[in-house]
């Protein structure tokens, strides 16, 4: 794994107003995540983990602070420079799939490829579909596959732009445990085999256990082990 961080933040934090006041989603957090590390964001229901996610991955911006993604200082750029930092660097998994349901699997896995300009992407996403053992389901539409048919596909989609970072949000979150268990094994089995970055959301031990760290929210801040501080510090001066 390199040195060099392919997620930084400096000092974000995130609130926002309500008729009761001021309400602080996320106190200052800085981190640093590196290429090709996987790392699972973890606390308990309303700490701020997928408001965290969302910053980090470009789709939300934060009340102050930074991040840097892949170099890139993404919180400088308007909305339509920050989705093309995401469509070049960037895959998601959502526990709610987030499939289009009236594309097919394998047009679910080509859309984001064709906006992409690859002319080969029906190639591409019929060989991830069967990567995940669904080349037999390629003309099925969502409402037709399973919970766990459905996160394969999104899994497929995910993979076949070749991401430099991967965010996932509760992944195995709507699924049985032995369905959720198959789609770790892949996803991690994937990941290997890229070599992209994970930053994943889980409540699951099991899940946060497989990653190489982990990083625990509570109340809106980051709980940092004194061993964890060391290699956020190493990071960011290398970065």
């Amino acid at each position: 794994m390199s040195a060099v961080a392919m997620v930084q933040a400096n000092a974000l934090t995130k609130r926002v107003l309500t008729q009761e006041g001021e309400l602080i989603i996320l106190q200052p957090i800085s981190l640093a995540i590196a290429r090709g590390e996987s790392v699972a964001i973890t606390g308990a229901s309303g700490s701020g983990k997928s408001t965290l996610l969302g910053i980090l991955a470009g789709l939300d911006v934060p009340s102050s602070g930074e991040v840097l993604l892949n170099g890139i200082n993404i919180t400088a750029l308007d909305e339509d420079g920050r989705a093309q930092v995401r469509a070049d660097n960037v895959g998601f998994i959502f526990q709610s799939f987030q499939l289009l349901p009236g594309l097919t699997a394998l047009e679910n896995v080509m859309l984001p490829l064709e906006l992409h300009g690859d002319k080969a992407a029906r190639a591409k996403a019929q060989a991830f579909l069967a990567r995940v053992g669904l080349a037999e389901r390629c003309g099925h539409y969502p409402p037709q596959l399973s919970g766990g048919e459905q996160q394969r596909v999104a899994i497929a989609r995910a993979f076949a732009s070749e991401p430099q970072v991967l965010f996932a949000d509760e992944p195995t979150g709507n699924l049985d445990s032995t369905t959720g268990a198959r789609i770790i094994e892949l996803l991690f089995e994937l990941n290997r085999e890229q070599g992209a970055t994970l930053i994943l959301i889980t409540h699951e031990d099991r899940l946060a256990q497989l990653c190489e760290r982990r990083l625990e929210l509570a109340a809106g801040a980051l709980v940092v082990p004194e061993s964890e501080l060391s290699i956020a510090h190493t990071l960011v001066a290398e970065s």
